[in-house]
């Protein structure tokens, strides 16, 4: 019953961690909106980690590194593929890609159910599907490319549970801690890499307009800049706030996830987990005022049936 309460709400906190994830990214690049709420998980958890305690040990501080390396992966596949789109049909798929892996893994490794059990992992799968479609008017088929990155990315997630259930009993936070510390260092070595391409592209392009018009100076507008200048920091500013909220809650989500691996079992996490389109679907109703369509709430209450199941089971 407590894995059921632990998955359920961790997956609904991850959907809202995405929520505001989305609405940084926005604002500013979605690189760079991984990488801050990286930065803000790990400060949060590292505060923590005197509090809630853990062993510092080799296993503890491998597989955590390692799962900060998975996840930096599955980010950015993840925003890769649903940039190609179809995001209806890739985003499902990702999410199942990332619940059969460790529930494979889990299974072949001795884990048991009860035939209600069973059942219920059959029934939340198909509720990911149903809660993650999103209907695009249009909707072409998706690439081989953007099915391969889903895949990929759902692949990448399903292996950060796996190596999160890897990591002893008695490590507290300090995987995550680690997580976070390798997740964030990733992120915005790449963010740095394409900030510096992107200015030396900059320059090089104002060199070359300035060679073809015989002028040294800038004759853009001074009133428009201003205004496009002071816009853009702005929506930088709501977009590093966003995205210090998107780390905060998605640190605690990974916490409850931890917890939830520790005192029950990976198949049943793995697969709860996955729901984690309900919490970004219903924030974005609530806030955004966003439909959401029948198949989405028909996803949703196979969602709770399979969770009242899994409880039972």
């Amino acid at each position: 019953m407590l894995t059921v309460i632990l998955g359920v709400s961790g997956a609904l906190i991850f959907g809202s961690a995405d929520f505001l994830g989305g609405l940084a990214a926005k604002r500013m690049s979605a690189l760079l909106t991984t990488a801050i709420a990286a930065l803000t998980g790990l400060v949060l958890l590292a505060l923590l980690l005197p509090f809630l305690g853990g062993t510092w040990s080799s296993e503890a501080v491998f597989w955590g590194a390692l799962s900060g390396v998975s996840g930096a992966v599955a980010i950015s596949l993840l925003y890769a593929c649903l940039a190609i789109g179809p995001m209806s049909i890739l985003s499902p798929l990702t999410a199942v890609v990332s619940a059969i892996v460790p529930l494979t893994v889990a299974l072949a490794g001795g884990e048991t159910l009860a035939s209600l059990g069973y059942w219920a992992i059959g029934l939340a799968l198909i509720a990911v599907v149903m809660v993650g479609f999103v209907p695009e008017k249009g909707a072409v088929r998706p690439s081989l490319t953007g099915i391969a990155m889903a895949v990929g990315s759902g692949a990448a997630i399903g292996v950060f549970l796996v190596l999160i259930d890897l990591t002893p009993d008695d490590s507290g936070l300090v995987p995550l801690v680690l997580n976070r510390a390798v997740n964030s260092a990733i992120m915005f070595s790449v963010v740095g890499i394409l900030f510096l391409v992107g200015l030396r592209r900059r320059r090089h392009a104002r060199h070359e307009a300035a060679s073809l018009t015989g002028m040294g100076t800038d004759t853009a507008d001074p009133d428009g800049t201003s205004a496009a200048a002071s816009a853009a920091r702005n929506a930088l500013r709501a977009g590093i706030l966003l995205a210090v909220a998107c780390g905060v809650i998605d640190a605690v989500a990974n916490t409850l996830l931890l917890l939830g691996i520790r005192v029950g079992d990976l198949s049943v996490m793995s697969v709860l987990t996955a729901l984690y389109p309900a919490g970004t679907i219903l924030l974005a109703a609530i806030v955004l005022r966003e439909r959401i369509a029948p198949v989405q709430w028909i996803g949703l209450a196979l969602a709770l049936a399979a969770a009242g199941m899994l409880a039972l089971a």
